[in-house]
């Protein structure tokens, strides 16, 4: 079992989203996705986040802006940091990815893509209704069904169960990684250690 615990405002969780596919694919290995609000998890269990952002450390975030121009180049894609919109309110994107999930579960990697490009690539406010819209209309959907669907308490409930869920079983961030659900691996650094840890498993199966 492979399970992604992701919220599309992350910056390496944009990374390992776009890393983790391919991984999955050569260890045969299925990704569970799972949506959350890493927001929640920050002002649940990890407040550093928000005091380093007050008070960062100049050489520090200098080096983060290069170590994450590094990651994209190796893994082909584009990223902007901080986009203009930083943080960014995700929740809709979010419950649209839970929505799609539940009924047209084909569809959510390509709109969680897309999410995902729109905001680290394209610069674009992922909270803004008109980028959602225009989201849908380029991976094929109904923009004014998926507004409908998050706004169901269902979906709004299970958003905050998986929240509440990855921090119960020891998640601080995004992305949170988990094999055979208690093997725990945080950020897209990690993915060479998932890979290990799928591979190790698929020899034992065989």
């Amino acid at each position: 079992m492979l399970e992604f615990f992701f919220d599309c405002s992350s910056p390496w969780t944009y990374l390992a989203f776009h890393n983790i596919q391919p991984l999955a694919k050569e260890a045969g290995a299925e990704i569970i996705w799972r949506p959350i609000l890493v927001g929640g998890i920050f002002n649940s269990v990890n407040p550093s986040v928000y005091e380093s952002r007050k008070t960062p450390v100049p050489l520090k975030a200098r080096y983060m802006v290069k170590d994450l121009g590094d990651w994209a180049r190796s893994s082909g894609l584009a990223i902007k940091m901080p986009p203009w919109v930083f943080p960014v309110n995700s929740v809709k994107a979010m419950r649209g990815c839970l929505w799609l999930l539940r009924d047209k579960p084909d569809a959510m990697v390509p709109f969680a893509t897309a999410v995902f490009e729109a905001y680290w690539g394209d610069d674009q406010d992922i909270s803004n209704d008109e980028v959602l819209s225009a989201i849908c209309t380029r991976v094929g959907l109904d923009p004014q069904a998926l507004f409908a669907g998050i706004a169901e308490p269902a979906i709004k409930d299970q958003l905050k169960a998986n929240t509440d869920e990855v921090m119960a079983r020891g998640g601080f961030g995004s992305p949170t990684i988990f094999v055979d659900k208690t093997d725990m691996y945080f950020g897209n650094d990690r993915l060479p250690l998932v890979r290990e840890a799928l591979m190790r498993r698929k020899a034992s199966a065989a």
